[in-house]
């Protein structure tokens, strides 16, 4: 008997096709069942491509009526989140959306594509966006909604996504009749309104805590 010290098969004995393959072609004859891979929501599995530089621009850099959104991500520590992953979607100042599903068409503010991707790798936990400030949209209940952002945040230690709002602490009577801030306890709202800055809004997201950011189900 030889003895393989490498633990190497024998490349000279008869090929033997995998279960559920041909012999004769190598194409599966049965479906292939892949085991369970880890949950992860921004890598290491499909990191690549996640973000791309130009992911902070939700509206074109110098666009007539620009605004910078920024803000930090914090976790239940208040220590500042170094690898979160933030998202936003939005409708334009008209209250329309830049997307073939809007029933009233192209919005019609050039350079604006209301949607950012963006990372909070530097400074540690700081995200920032240049978009255009959203009008109000319909809620569904014949009223309009307050000007919001929709904000989806990925982080390590998160299964899954977790989702909440940025609005406007300038936009007081607006947001009085707004059906989601106001089936919100009162003392939760605030941490969903933006401050106005020098060129924009700050709102900081609380991931845990006594501060904890309100979060929606969706």
């Amino acid at each position: 008997m030889t003895v393989n010290p490498l633990d190497v098969p024998d490349v000279t004995e008869p090929y033997q096709p995998l279960p559920g393959r041909s012999r004769s072609t190598g194409f599966l004859t049965e479906p292939l069942r892949l085991g369970t891979s880890p949950s992860a929501t921004v890598g290491p599995y499909l990191a690549i491509g996640l973000t791309w530089p130009d992911g902070t621009w939700a509206a074109d850099e110098g666009v007539e009526g620009g605004i910078w959104i920024r803000g930090r991500i914090v976790d239940g520590a208040d220590q500042p989140v170094p690898d979160a992953m933030v998202e936003t979607w939005q409708a334009d100042p008209d209250g329309g959306f830049p997307s073939p599903e809007d029933p009233r068409g192209a919005s019609s503010y050039p350079g604006f594509r209301g949607f950012s991707r963006v990372a909070t790798a530097s400074p540690p936990g700081e995200f920032a966006v240049h978009t255009l400030k959203p009008g109000r949209v319909p809620d569904g209940e014949g009223g309009l909604q307050a000007p919001h952002i929709d904000v989806s945040i990925f982080a390590r230690g998160l299964l899954d996504r977790v989702v909440t709002r940025i609005y406007f602490a300038d936009e007081a009577e607006a947001n009085a009749e707004d059906v989601v801030l106001r089936g919100l306890p009162e003392e939760r709202r605030g941490t969903l309104l933006a401050e106005r800055t020098d060129d924009g809004y700050r709102l900081d997201i609380n991931l845990q805590g006594d501060r904890e950011t309100v979060f929606f189900a969706v």
